[in-house]
């Protein structure tokens, strides 16, 4: 099967999981995903699985990008704060549908090569910085959408004071638990409401930076 064979069949098997949003779909089909995974899977690149790109990471399976990006209610008018650069797939996947990405990675080396493939692909609304992503980025708050890739404790007080009002944050919760859960927190002028998206698997959420 061709490359465009594989994406196109990924692409059905999104829809039938229930990534509907058609702005959503057309920025995955337009991210070459075999761009973001080490060399040794590249063959598994449109399987509809997680991959280890290296310090116990992974890429994240296209399903859970795919509803968790659409979970945010992105348009092309905002500032999205991603926690956890990781290989930049979902990044780039963020970038075609916001007017700009700041994202956040702890390990210097990945957050490089993730900086490499995001200028190849002449992407060019993304700001990137190594440091704590538990912190968020106060110094460019406040941001219409936060996106969190690994799997936090409970629900990061810090990241929710970085939202706007009316804002949107997409986390999974329970870094310790066998059974994590994708939660959406809209700011709201009282506080936050959270809503449950059902069951995820994600690496936990770090909040020391990593030795560099």
């Amino acid at each position: 099967m061709t490359a465009h064979a594989r994406k196109a069949k990924l692409l059905m098997e999104l829809r039938a999981g229930g990534v509907g949003d058609r702005r959503v779909l057309a920025a995955i089909e337009k991210t070459p995903r075999e761009k973001f995974v080490a060399p040794p899977f590249r063959d598994k690149a449109y399987d509809n699985v997680a991959l280890p790109i290296g310090f116990h990471q992974t890429i994240s399976q296209p399903q859970v990008v795919g509803l968790m990006t659409q979970a945010l209610e992105l348009t092309d008018r905002m500032k999205v704060l991603e926690v956890g650069t990781g290989s930049g797939y979902q990044t780039a996947v963020l970038s075609r549908l916001a007017r700009r990405v700041y994202t956040i990675e702890r390990h210097a080396e990945l957050l490089r090569e993730a900086e490499k493939r995001l200028a190849a692909l002449r992407i060019t609304n993304v700001t990137a910085k190594t440091g704590d992503g538990s912190l968020g980025w106060p110094e460019q708050a406040p941001f219409q959408r936060i996106l969190v890739t690994a799997a936090a404790a409970d629900i990061p007080p810090l990241l929710v004071g970085q939202l706007a009002v009316g804002g949107i944050m997409i986390v999974p919760i329970g870094a310790d638990d066998p059974m994590q859960h994708l939660v959406r927190v809209r700011r709201t002028e009282q506080g936050s409401e959270t809503e449950d998206l059902g069951p995820v698997k994600f690496v936990p959420l770090v909040g020391e930076p990593a030795a560099r």
